[in-house]
């Protein structure tokens, strides 16, 4: 396939939705932030990357609602690594960008730079230091049989099957460029962390807003 905008057509994209925050006693996906819920602007995000968009979620009723391809955990209780593997499973094209529900700042840019490093890889992840970031990262349907291997032995790690296949991490320099504060990868546990990402969202709108006002006094 040829890089570019036919390339990022050629990707499934994939929503891990796990359900209930115990931290939070509710759905984090359905928490508003912007007067959005969260799940409502990662959808928005991923429908502009790919043409199939896949929630995988044991609780489908609540997500109905958005009109998308909704599969269950093909081997329950295996937690996010299961949930990988089911949404690949169910992926029409070779690539799958995967993302978790609760990450309401994700970056296109970012995102799309990722597609573009794809070619000849199973697997593309942002690494920050020692640390990876899995929920926000590419996966081939070559990665279903290590995946399937790891979880056969008991893994839950989502990092289990990795040193199985051909891995490009995309470092913090890389990331830097596009993404300076590194907002792609905040995720929302905690009511600490819901009221940080109102507070991001309003500096967010306000910089959309001094933008329009720039252009407008042009």
């Amino acid at each position: 396939m040829e890089k570019g905008s036919e390339w990022v057509q050629s990707v499934s994209c994939i929503v891990l939705a796990g359900g209930q925050s115990s931290r939070l006693g509710m759905d984090k996906a359905f928490l508003e932030i912007g007067g959005q819920p969260i799940i409502e602007r990662v959808v928005e995000r991923m429908t502009t990357l790919g043409d199939e968009v896949i929630l995988v979620t044991n609780t489908p009723q609540p997500f109905a609602y958005l009109g998308l391809r909704m599969v269950e955990d093909v081997q329950p209780g295996q937690g996010v690594l299961g949930g990988l593997y089911s949404g690949l499973l169910a992926a029409s094209h070779d690539y799958s960008v995967v993302v978790a529900c609760d990450m309401p700042f994700l970056n296109l840019n970012l995102l799309r730079y990722m597609i573009l490093l794809t070619q000849e890889q199973d697997v593309v992840i942002p690494r920050l230091g020692n640390e990876l970031e899995p929920l926000h990262a590419i996966y081939s349907k070559r990665c279903l049989e290590p995946i399937g291997r790891a979880l056969s032995r008991g893994e839950r790690r989502v990092v289990a099957f990795l040193p199985e296949v051909r891995v490009r991490y995309v470092d913090r320099q890389e990331i830097g460029i596009l993404d300076a504060r590194h907002l792609s990868f905040f995720n929302v546990n905690t009511r600490e962390d819901w009221e940080r990402a109102l507070q991001l969202a309003e500096e967010e709108s306000d910089d959309a807003n001094r933008i329009g006002d720039t252009w407008q006094a042009r």
